[in-house]
């Protein structure tokens, strides 16, 4: 069969590509007529295959990780779409293997997500995972999350080299007590962030905080001011300058330097490392800021209670217009009940110009119960965004948006302003 699939595969790529269709097709082709494309074309990279899951900042992870591993000179291949099923990392793989299916790269970072990483490490055993967090997320698709733990222990199981854990989680650092074959490493937070980071048992209404780990960490985040974060490795403190938004993004920053620190062990060069690491950009979606009418406009990405609260309260919501766009497709999970879990109290004082999706109404009434003015709700996202851009032309501008409703918008925005293209 092989190289034959590889022609298929790459042929089906290319058509796709010329009839604008999605990422993943050819993936999926080459997955039902050679399963074995991936494993043949993974083995052998010198430094292994690097696979990250959890519920929350994979794709952004996955971009620091992969921006820390190319500063330290290593050819790095991931699935740069944030197709983060098994179809899409063989979809990503046609477009990098030569016509006999050999890839050319020192490290694979991959961005998986739950389920299908489950699936892909039957495939492709990893020599190291990154496992971030566990938290309400598309609950109709991987039932409870103590099931979405156990998703992530087999990962860890499958781990050949070394498995990295958020020692914050106590579901993921819970992990570390199934792991037989592989070395253990942890990511973590100083205790004076702990509040600033709660997990999925501490939501609204919670009044406790869940203590500091005493786990020792590779990485630990020691402060966060403003953009600007402090991180201690090996006993020395270190302050980067981020161009990255959001709390959050900043704590997967440890999470990827961890991860890097492992891959490259003592073959590291310190200041390259953390030099590559003020570099990194937003992913699509992620604190992504494009210029719409000579005015800032921010896509915010959320996905559940968490992330949604975290989200919040690192954009800060002065000087801003905001729209909220909720979709409930199968890519952003069908039960949105989470939202009554969000505390969008900040938003009170300026309230919400637009409430969009098709889920707007839903939205539209959440924010009611929190005394949030709400001053259009349109479901349509193109003719709603149209409509937030005209009234707002003259203000910055933020979209807090779930997964399908960002793609809406990005394609949308593409049409009037200069937006990445991710392919």
């Amino acid at each position: 069969m092989f190289p034959f699939s590889v022609l298929v595969g790459k042929a089906v790529r290319r058509i796709s590509r010329l009839r604008g269709g999605g990422s993943a097709l050819p993936g999926l082709v080459v997955e039902k007529i050679d399963p074995g494309f991936m494993g043949r074309a993974l083995t052998g990279l010198p430094h292994g295959v690097v696979v990250i899951s959890g519920t929350n900042g994979k794709t952004t992870t996955t971009k620091m990780v992969v921006e820390l591993l190319q500063g330290q000179g290593l050819t790095v291949f991931t699935n740069r779409t944030g197709s983060n099923f098994t179809r899409g990392v063989a979809a990503a793989l046609l477009g990098e293997v030569n016509w006999r299916g050999r890839l050319k790269a020192d490290v694979a970072v991959l961005e998986l997500d739950e389920a299908h990483a489950v699936h892909f490490v039957k495939l492709v055993p990893p020599t190291h995972c990154l496992l971030l967090n566990v938290l309400r997320d598309q609950l109709d698709r991987f039932g409870e999350i103590d099931q979405t733990t156990r998703l992530l222990e087999q990962i860890a199981a499958k781990t050949t080299g070394t498995v990295v854990l958020n020692r914050e989680d106590p579901r993921v650092a819970g992990i570390a007590s199934t792991v037989h074959d592989a070395e253990v490493t942890y990511f973590g937070l100083d205790a004076s962030l702990r509040s600033t980071f709660p997990n999925d048992d501490e939501l609204r209404g919670d009044i406790g905080v869940a203590p500091p780990s005493s786990l020792p960490a590779d990485v630990i985040l020691e402060h966060v001011d403003g953009n600007t974060a402090m991180f201690l490795t090996d006993g020395e403190s270190t302050s980067v300058d981020l161009r990255l938004r959001g709390v959050y993004n900043i704590f997967n920053a440890a999470a990827a330097l961890a991860t890097a620190r492992t891959v490259l062990g003592g073959a590291i060069n310190r200041a390259a490392l953390f030099a590559s690491l003020a570099t990194v950009e937003p992913a699509f979606g992620r604190g992504e800021s494009l210029v719409v009418d000579g005015k800032p406009l921010e896509l915010v990405l959320v996905k559940n209670p968490s992330g949604f609260r975290l989200g919040l309260k690192s954009f800060d919501a002065t000087g801003y217009a905001t729209m909220i766009a909720i979709n409930d497709n199968y890519a952003d999970g069908r039960d949105m009940s989470w939202l009554w879990d969000v505390d969008f109290d900040s938003l009170g004082q300026a309230g919400v110009e637009m409430v969009s999706g098709v889920r707007a109404y839903d939205m539209a009434l959440r924010l009611k119960y929190d005394d949030v003015d709400v001053r259009a709700v349109e479901p349509d996202t193109t003719a709603a965004l149209k409509a937030f851009i005209s009234a707002t032309h003259d203000q910055p501008k933020r979209i807090f948006c779930t997964y399908t409703a960002m793609l809406a918008v990005r394609r949308d925005l593409s049409k009037i302003t200069t937006v990445e293209v991710v392919s």
